[in-house]
C-alpha cells in the first residue's frame, strides 16, 4: 500500500484502528479491551459479563480521577464502541441465544498490538530474525527448485553438516547457545506467537465478510437459480483455494497432529525452565500457548461451519418457496387434465384469453352510503364554561410521504443502494417515530428492497421532551431500479 497523502487521509477518517488511537477515551477503550479479551485470549464474552467487568473498571477510574470522570454507563459505552462509526467491538447474537455477545474486531487488535510495540524493550535481539530470514530464503529457494540434481546436492550438503556436528559432539565439542542468544530467540518466539493469535480474528472476519456479500447477492439476485448457485459455490471455492485458505488448512492440519502437540508441550516446558528465559519473567499462559492456537483455530472453524449452515438454510428456504409454487401450478394442470378424462375436448383445449391479467379489486369500489339528512332544531346555543385546550387541534403531525420518497430517489441518483440508517443520517428525523414508520411503509412498497437480518441498525432522534429516542431494527437497503 502506498503511503501517499490521499490514502493516509482516507485511513485516518475511515479505519477503526486509527479512529481508536485518536479517540477521546482511547486509554479507557484500549486498556479495558486488552485486559478483557487480548491478555486472557478470550474470543467472545456475553453482554452481562462484559458489562460487569466494565462497571468495575469505571468504578476504579472514578475513585482515582473523580466522580465526574466517565459519567456514562457501562452498557452505553459498549453500545457506542460497537456502533458502525466506531467499529471497535463486534456485537452479535449466537445461534440459539437471546443475549448479545461481544468480540474485538481485527482493527482493534491491530491498534492494541501497535500500542504494545511502543513500550521500550530492555533487550532487542536481531540474530534470531536474521537466521529466520536466511532459513525462509533457503526454504523458498530449495522448495521451488525443479532440478533433481540441485535438490540432491542441497540435501547432501545438509547431511554433511549434520554428520560434521555429530562427529564434533562425539569428540566432546558441544556448542551451546549463550544467554543472549536464548533471550533473542525467545523474544522472537513471543512476537510470532502473539501475531499468530491476532491473525485468527482477521481470517474469521474475512470469512464473515464473504458470507455477507453472498447473502446480499442472493437477496438482490434476479437471474436463474442455477447461475446463482454456480456463482456462490465459485466464491466458496475461491476463498478455500486462496493463499489465505490454503495456509490456514496447512496450519490446522499441522497443529491437529497429536504428535506435534506433544512435541510442542515438551519443548515449551524445556524452554520455559531455562535460567535465561526464567529471568525474562514470561507469562504463565505461555505453557499452553499451543492450546490457545487450537482454541482460536477451532473457533474460526466453527464460525465457517456455522456460516455455511446458515447459508444452506437460507438457500433451502428460497428453494422451498419456489418448489411449492411450481407444485401448485402442476396440481392445477393435473386437475384440469383429470376433468377432461374420457371425453374429447371440443374446440381449443387450453385457451389463453389475454397476454396479461386484468386486475379488478371489488373492495376498492365505494360501498353504498345512504344520504345524510340533518335534523335542524331551533335551539339557541349557549357558551359553555368548560376550559378546553385548543392547542391540540394545531399540534397535528402530517408526514409528507412525497418528501421522504424524494429523499430516497435523490440518494439513489448518486449510488446504487443505500441503507435506511445512512439515509436518516443524511436526512435526520423531524417527526420522530411517525416518520420512521412512514419510511418502513415506503420500504415495503419500494420496487427493490433488501432486508439483512444479520446486521442491526440503531436509529436515534430527539423527542419532544429533549430526550434521545432509539430504535433497533434489521438493516433495510433501498436498491436503485435500473
Amino acid at each position: 500500500m502506498a503511503l501517499d497523502y490521499t490514502t493516509l487521509d482516507l485511513l485516518r477518517q475511515n479505519h477503526p484502528a486509527w479512529r481508536l488511537l485518536r479517540a477521546q477515551h482511547a486509554p479507557l477503550v484500549s486498556s479495558f479491551l486488552h485486559r478483557a479479551f487480548i491478555a486472557p485470549n478470550v474470543r467472545t464474552l456475553s453482554e452481562a459479563d462484559l458489562v460487569e467487568q466494565l462497571e468495575d473498571e469505571l468504578f476504579a477510574l472514578r475513585r482515582q480521577l473523580g466522580d465526574t470522570a466517565y459519567p456514562g454507563s457501562a452498557q452505553s459505552y459498549l453500545n457506542d464502541w460497537a456502533e458502525n462509526d466506531k467499529g471497535w467491538l463486534r456485537k452479535f447474537y449466537p445461534v440459539g441465544e437471546d443475549e448479545p455477545h461481544y468480540d474485538v474486531t481485527p482493527a482493534t487488535e491491530k491498534a492494541l498490538a501497535w500500542l504494545e510495540s511502543l513500550s521500550e524493550r530492555a533487550f532487542v535481539g536481531t540474530e534470531s530474525r536474521l537466521l529466520t530470514l536466511f532459513e525462509l530464503l533457503r526454504q523458498m529457494s530449495t522448495g521451488s527448485q525443479a532440478d533433481p540434481e540441485l535438490r540432491i546436492a542441497e540435501l547432501n550438503r545438509r547431511r554433511e553438516e549434520i554428520d560434521g556436528e555429530i562427529a564434533r559432539i562425539h569428540a566432546g565439542d558441544i556448542s551451546l547457545l549463550d544467554d543472549t542468544a536464548l533471550k533473542d530467540r525467545f523474544q522472537q518466539f513471543l512476537q510470532l506467537a502473539r501475531e499468530l493469535l491476532t491473525d485468527f480474528r482477521e481470517v474469521e472476519q474475512n470469512f464473515r465478510t464473504l458470507d455477507r456479500r453472498v447473502r446480499e447477492r442472493i437477496a438482490l439476485w434476479e437471474g436463474s437459480k442455477g447461475a446463482l448457485l454456480e456463482e456462490i459455490m465459485g466464491q466458496r471455492d475461491a476463498i478455500a483455494d486462496s493463499d489465505q485458505g490454503k495456509s490456514f488448512r496447512a496450519f490446522w492440519g499441522f497443529l491437529m497432529s497429536q504428535s506435534r502437540q506433544e512435541e510442542l508441550s515438551v519443548l515449551l516446558d524445556e524452554v520455559l525452565n531455562l535460567p535465561p528465559v526464567v529471568e525474562m519473567h514470561p507469562e504463565p499462559r505461555l505453557k499452553r500457548v499451543h492450546y490457545d492456537w487450537l482454541e482460536a483455530g477451532e473457533h474460526t472453524q466453527r464460525t465457517v461451519a456455522r456460516l455455511s449452515g446458515q447459508l444452506r438454510k437460507f438457500l433451502d428456504d428460497k428453494a422451498w418457496l419456489e418448489n411449492r409454487r411450481i407444485m401448485d401450478i402442476l396440481h392445477d394442470i393435473e386437475s384440469s387434465a383429470l376433468g377432461l378424462n374420457g371425453q374429447m375436448p371440443e374446440g381449443s383445449f387450453m385457451p389463453i384469453a389475454d397476454a396479461s391479467a386484468s386486475i379488478e379489486l371489488p373492495f376498492e369500489r365505494p360501498l353504498y352510503r345512504p344520504p345524510f339528512k340533518p335534523v335542524i332544531e331551533g335551539i339557541a346555543l349557549e357558551a359553555g364554561d368548560a376550559e378546553i385546550d385548543t392547542a391540540a387541534l394545531y399540534a397535528q403531525v402530517i408526514i409528507d410521504r412525497a418528501e421522504l420518497t424524494g429523499n430516497i430517489r435523490k440518494a439513489l441518483q448518486e449510488q446504487k443502494q443505500i441503507g435506511l440508517g445512512e439515509l436518516i443520517a443524511l436526512h435526520p428525523l423531524q417527526h420522530g417515530l411517525a416518520e420512521l414508520v412512514t419510511y418502513l411503509q415506503i420500504a415495503g412498497e419500494w420496487p427493490r428492497t433488501a432486508v439483512d437480518d444479520e446486521v442491526e441498525e440503531r436509529i436515534e432522534w430527539e423527542g419532544e421532551n429533549g430526550f434521545m429516542r432509539r430504535a433497533t431494527l434489521p438493516r433495510i437497503i433501498f436498491v436503485r431500479n435500473d
